[in-house]
């Protein structure tokens, strides 16, 4: 079955739109280095492996649906934040947009009953979801540390131990 044009556009839309996360979360990696926020740079480097994993699949899957992918043309991410605070607020931000983009993406598929492609994107609909949890249980933790003197060290603690966690797989608590 072939993609209509319609489904395969859109679905090229998501592919820059992931590309783009994978960028901005490695130029977010980078800022986090540069104020030595270790755990935080670990964080946003796993962040931009994941949401480029994510384009890859999507890549792969308009391909195999004898669609055309095309290689994104991806704008420039931005290099400065205010701070650690606004940089986690501004990932939650792009998430929800992310969020937004796949919902309207199955819309589409549901539309003109391309039942593959739902399947397909429910895999997407998880991941976000999961995605959107994690990031509001970051901001949660920010907002309880606040920004007293040594609010970037416990903000960096709390962010290490949840890379820990992931890199110990579902066992290890998500």
């Amino acid at each position: 079955m072939a993609l209509s044009k319609k489904m395969e556009s859109a679905l090229n839309e998501q592919i820059i739109l992931e590309a783009y996360a994978s960028f901005l979360y490695l130029s977010m990696a980078s800022w986090c280095e540069q104020k030595t926020l270790d755990g935080c740079a670990e964080f946003m480097h796993r962040q931009s492996d994941e949401e480029r994993m994510h384009m890859l699949k999507l890549f792969n899957y308009v391909n195999e649906v004898d669609g055309h992918a095309l290689t994104p043309a991806v704008k420039q991410a931005p290099h400065e934040w205010p701070s650690v605070q606004n940089l986690f607020q501004q990932v939650f931000e792009h998430e929800q947009k992310v969020t937004k983009a796949i919902n309207n993406l199955v819309d589409i598929a549901l539309q003109e009953k391309d039942h593959s492609t739902s399947n397909f994107l429910q895999w997407y609909v998880d991941e976000q979801r999961e995605e959107e949890a994690l990031m509001r249980s970051i901001l949660d933790r920010i907002k309880l540390i606040g920004d007293g003197p040594q609010s970037l060290y416990y903000i960096d603690k709390e962010v290490r131990a949840i890379n820990t966690r992931a890199q110990q797989g579902p066992a290890g608590g998500k």
